[in-house]
């Protein structure tokens, strides 16, 4: 892969090389030479169909994850969050210990190395929100809750400049990674002044299918709102809106 410095950027195929354009500019790389039909079947490429076909399942899951997370993803995402997500579902498929290489899923995988996943590597959980809370993952109730105790937002909150205000959501999800199936819910707060006046206890519960033999998880994020004659405005579109994976129950 080499970069366009050109001041004309090519976009095509000239001969044997492909000119496109990435998020990460103007590139050109060589076609390869590798027929289809020998990746298929070739007994050489074995290991390429094993790995394709886990990186297939891996991007299955993934979509599936986060069509359950939409509501909350459509404020809270980064451009390469899919991609991201992706690698880390490969991950999970990788620690399949039962299956054979080619055959290994999220279910018998460790869906539990998802814990901890942001969807916005621009505002990190991690590093906007240090008020204390507890998750909670109830497989009998089907409760997927979040506690955070009362806590000074301007103290608690690293927020980024021109916010007045904001939200605590979360979301509860359960996956069937074979179905690609799921059932989530979600929660938010009232629109809260981001100043130093403490808030209330947040207690929000999200429900999925009890007695569920799913994977379970629960998402805690921010949004920032800026004021404005009154009127509330998501904060640059919500660029630095955090959400993570604080906790998962996988089976």
């Amino acid at each position: 892969m080499a970069r366009q410095n050109g001041i004309i950027k090519l976009k095509g195929t000239i001969g044997d090389i492909t000119f496109y354009k990435t998020k990460d500019g103007h590139l050109a790389r060589e076609k390869g030479s590798l027929d289809a039909n020998r990746i298929k079947n070739d007994p050489a490429f074995q290991r390429t169909r094993e790995n394709g076909a886990e990186f297939g399942r891996a991007g299955t899951a993934g979509k599936t994850l986060r069509t359950a997370l939409r509501t909350l993803l459509l404020n809270s995402s980064d451009s390469r969050m899919v991609s991201r997500l992706t690698q880390s579902m490969v991950k999970v498929i990788q620690a399949d210990t039962t299956s054979e290489r080619g055959l290994r899923n999220v279910i018998d995988g460790e869906a539990e190395l998802l814990t901890g996943f942001e969807f916005n590597i621009r505002g990190k959980l991690g590093t906007s929100m240090f008020a204390p809370y507890t998750g909670g993952i109830n497989r009998v109730s089907g409760e997927i809750s979040v506690d955070i105790p009362s806590f000074i937002p301007s103290n608690m909150i690293a927020a980024p400049s021109g916010t007045t205000h904001f939200k605590i959501t979360s979301a509860g999800a359960e996956i069937d990674f074979e179905a690609d199936t799921f059932v989530s819910s979600n929660s938010e707060t009232a629109i809260l002044p981001w100043d130093f006046t403490a808030t209330a206890v947040i207690s929000q519960i999200n429900n999925v299918t009890p007695a569920s033999t799913k994977p379970l998880f629960l998402a805690l994020g921010i949004e920032f709102f800026q004021q404005v004659n009154g009127s509330m405005y998501p904060l640059k579109n919500g660029a630095f809106n955090p959400l993570a994976l604080v906790q998962v129950s996988g089976l």
